[in-house]
């Protein structure tokens, strides 16, 4: 039993038993209308109306009955539609928002700004944390959205739409060896400094990580943070070569200088993630379009009814992201590889 049958037998009850005006008020036609009645009276096993050759007389018991019933469901049905629609198009309510310090601090202000303007009576809540910290937010459903870089592994449950590219920077004193270097910086001259980091850069599967240890060094790590200002601080203080967020590194920082590392580092790519079972309102897919604005609604949406991660991967593959520089006004693009 479809609903668009009980819609049909309502239609030509209400246009008194005649199947042509049913189906001109329908947008469809009568031999269309005729045989979703017929096969819902095969269903039924039935007969709803009492015929008079191949007119409609009237509705017998049971097809009275069945009609009072479909009116009560198509009710339903509306309500059900209306508060679809009442829910969709809300402009009142809260979001929460798990992101790392760096997409907080220099990513999302601008984003949250133009965000606020269009729905002042929608409250935003930061959430800041590292990669499994924001996986925990997920899990215990403190957040609806997730805005983070690579470690898919600690996200299974989630649909990550890629956002964005960026590279990392390498920041020393103004007065550091490395800024008086002629020669291009390589890996192997850059673990000869103590290195300030990320918290996180050195755990999991990091790329970081790994693009040391595929070329056999151990770098000496003397200080993380999850706060890049708090590693500029240190940096500042000599205590190390500071590696970055490209995004994070203004170019008129004071004291310190940005050493440029074409490939020195694998591109990272930022992505924003909800869960499968997240209804998504409009604000909520305007917050998406205006932090990455390639993933406006039907892109999304779209992505949503594909069942795995891989195939939103492959959904994406070959796309062209912003490619987020170490200034501010220093925004390119590049391609988007999937498994990033």
């Amino acid at each position: 039993m479809k609903l668009r049958q009980l819609e049909y037998l309502l239609a030509i009850v209400d246009n008194g038993l005649n199947i042509t005006a049913a189906a001109e008020r329908l947008y469809t036609s009568q031999p269309g209308v005729s045989k979703q009645i017929r096969l819902l009276e095969d269903e039924l096993g039935f007969t709803l109306f009492a015929r008079k050759g191949k007119a409609l007389g009237s509705l017998t018991a049971e097809g009275s009955q069945v009609v009072d019933r479909a009116r009560r469901v198509l009710q339903e049905v509306q309500h059900i539609r209306s508060l679809s629609d009442e829910i969709y198009h809300q402009k009142r309510g809260a979001l929460h928002i798990g992101t790392t310090h760096t997409q907080a601090r220099y990513v999302l202000p601008e984003v949250i700004n133009a965000f606020r303007q269009q729905y002042p009576n929608v409250s935003l809540n930061l959430h800041q944390g590292t990669s499994e910290q924001i996986a925990d937010m997920v899990t215990e459903k403190q957040v609806d959205f997730a805005i983070a870089t690579g470690a898919h592994s600690l996200f299974p449950s989630l649909v990550m739409l890629p956002c964005y590219r960026w590279d990392r920077s390498i920041i020393v004193p103004a007065d550091h060896e490395l800024a008086q270097d002629d020669e291009p910086l390589t890996l192997e001259r850059l673990a000869q400094f103590p290195l300030v980091t990320y918290v996180f850069s050195f755990s999991g599967e990091s790329s970081l990580k790994r693009a040391f240890t595929d070329r056999g060094l151990v770098p000496e790590v003397v200080f993380t943070a999850r706060d890049a200002d708090v590693i500029k601080t240190y940096v500042k203080m000599g205590m190390g070569v500071g590696i970055i967020a490209s995004m994070a590194q203004d170019c008129e920082e004071s004291g310190l200088k940005a050493l440029e590392i074409p490939g020195l580092f694998p591109r990272s790519t930022t992505w924003i993630g909800f869960r499968r079972d997240t209804v998504l309102t409009k604000f909520m897919y305007d917050f998406i379009e205006g932090f990455a604005p390639h993933l406006d609604q039907d892109r999304v949406r779209e992505a949503v009814q594909l069942p795995e991660q891989s195939d939103i991967e492959s959904l994406f593959e070959g796309s062209t992201l912003p490619l987020k520089g170490r200034c501010a006004e220093d925004v390119a693009e590049a391609e988007y590889a999937a498994a990033q």
